[in-house]
């Protein structure tokens, strides 16, 4: 990291990967000195993933302290072109992420009319869930996640390994190491998901873009399983334009990848 560096999306490209470790390992550490000195964060994984998230973010904030350009980063996401990828970006991936599950409930609705014996997927019981638990799974995922996955994956990896790899190599490694860190039916949408954040994060050389995106999506996706809008979508007759729109955005994603891939490898190359 260049601390003589003052401007904040240079300084943010100078943190090497090897600090990052470092800041990890950090985090971890004074999480488990908070542990001690306050059970209620032992006692509880969503407490404990939101002060782990929250420490990473303030040692993002001293690595980034005296740096200007950040007000510059925040009005440039309101600019109209920008605020327009941003949800273009944003509903094509989202949509690409309920295909397989249509898929799968689409084939379990086509199964349970020729077997009425079949039990279908979505009939399991429900589960009361701690209000608490709630709140604090939707600060996590709506707040915390979009700022430090951003700031790991795109600011920090994504920014060394395409140094010392390319423009493609790293995108593919960074969404990789991205993709696995969620649930395993979710890693090729995650995937995906990280390598339209590198572009857009390459495009605009301003973090706050793919963080915007990245924040929109967490917010619906946490919005449609707290009310259980994802399981009606998935219901006949629902279950037939939610699969065709999810296969024209599937194809809308992929096209996007290689358009805007293409672009950039030319203009680094």
């Amino acid at each position: 990291m260049d601390k003589s560096v003052k401007n904040f999306n240079v300084r943010l490209r100078t943190i090497t990967i090897k600090e990052l470790i470092v800041g990890i390992i950090l985090t971890f550490i004074l999480s488990g000195i908070l542990m001690l000195i306050f059970p209620e964060i032992y006692e509880s994984d969503e407490l404990f993933f939101i002060v782990f998230l929250l420490i990473g973010a303030l040692l993002f904030v001293w690595a980034l302290r005296g740096t200007k350009g950040l007000d510059q980063n925040i009005e440039n996401i309101f600019e109209e072109n920008t605020k327009k990828e941003i949800i273009y970006v944003f509903l094509i991936n989202i949509l690409f992420a309920f295909l397989f599950t249509f898929l799968i409930s689409s084939v379990d609705i086509l199964i349970g009319m020729s077997d009425p014996t079949w039990t279908s997927i979505w009939n399991v019981d429900k589960v009361d869930i701690d209000s608490s638990v709630v709140i604090l799974d939707a600060i996590g995922a709506i707040i915390f996640a979009p700022i430090m996955e951003e700031l790991v994956f795109r600011g920090v990896l994504f920014n060394r390994l395409k140094i010392r790899t390319g423009i493609i190599p790293a995108m593919l490694i960074s969404s990789f190491l991205f993709a696995i860190g969620h649930d395993f039916g979710g890693i090729i949408s995650a995937f995906l998901f990280g390598i339209c954040m590198c572009i857009l994060y390459l495009k605009t050389d301003n973090i706050l873009v793919p963080m915007s995106v990245h924040f929109i999506n967490n917010v619906v996706a946490t919005v449609l399983d707290l009310t259980g809008l994802d399981i009606v979508i998935s219901q006949f007759p629902l279950i037939i334009p939610s699969t065709i729109i999810s296969v024209i955005a599937t194809i809308y994603l992929i096209k996007y990848i290689i358009k805007e891939t293409r672009k950039l490898k030319n203009r680094y190359s």
